[in-house]
């Protein structure tokens, strides 16, 4: 197999399930189901998985691929990303405030002002909303929310990304009072 020229990650492969070799699978697509709608998934080692049946169960998705017959086959994929190529994503399907991971890292991030705060190099979801990691040279990297108020403008076709420096993270503003160690801001007591 030729080496994927834009691989985007689809899925992570977790633990066994049951004894006929399927296993528990983290999928990254909208519609986890539509994990086998892209086509073969591809390991970075080379190896080529074909999806032959998909269920849901709670929080992740059971597949069964061609090749894996038991359940020890299935245990040695535990860890496994599954990657696809760019093109096989439809862009057509996405809003217009709608973006693939993969399309953001790379695009260069700046203020209204023009001043540079560097490249996106990863994006993050723990949990509690999407997070742009920004490296810029010589700078360690900085998370910024991926918020509506943190990210004014995603210019695809410039490679850029407009922020509000404020909002993100990246600039103090002298109005805001500094927290104290409750995490409130301190209390104004006179006298």
């Amino acid at each position: 197999m030729a080496k994927l020229e834009n691989p985007v990650l689809m899925a992570t492969i977790g633990s066994a399930q049951g004894l006929r070799g399927e296993v528990r699978v983290k999928s990254f697509a909208a519609d986890p189901t539509a994990l086998g709608d892209y086509g073969n998934l591809h390991a970075k080692d080379g190896r080529v998985f074909e999806i032959l049946e998909i269920r849901e169960a709670k929080t992740v998705v059971v597949v069964r691929f061609r090749g894996v017959n038991d359940r020890n086959a299935a245990e040695a994929l535990n860890g496994l990303e599954l990657y696809i190529e760019r093109d096989a994503l439809p862009d057509d399907e996405l809003d217009e405030d709608e973006f693939y991971y993969a399309d953001l890292e790379g695009l260069q991030v700046f203020d209204a002002e023009g001043a540079h705060y560097g490249a996106v190099s990863g994006v993050y979801d723990f949990g509690a909303g999407d997070l742009l990691e920004l490296k810029g040279p010589g700078k360690r990297p900085v998370l910024i929310p991926f918020s509506e108020a943190a990210v004014i403008e995603v210019d695809m076709d410039g490679g850029r990304i407009i922020v509000d420096p404020i909002a993100a993270g990246l600039k103090d503003d002298g109005d805001i009072l500094p927290l104290g160690r409750s995490g409130k801001p301190p209390s104004d007591k006179r006298g």
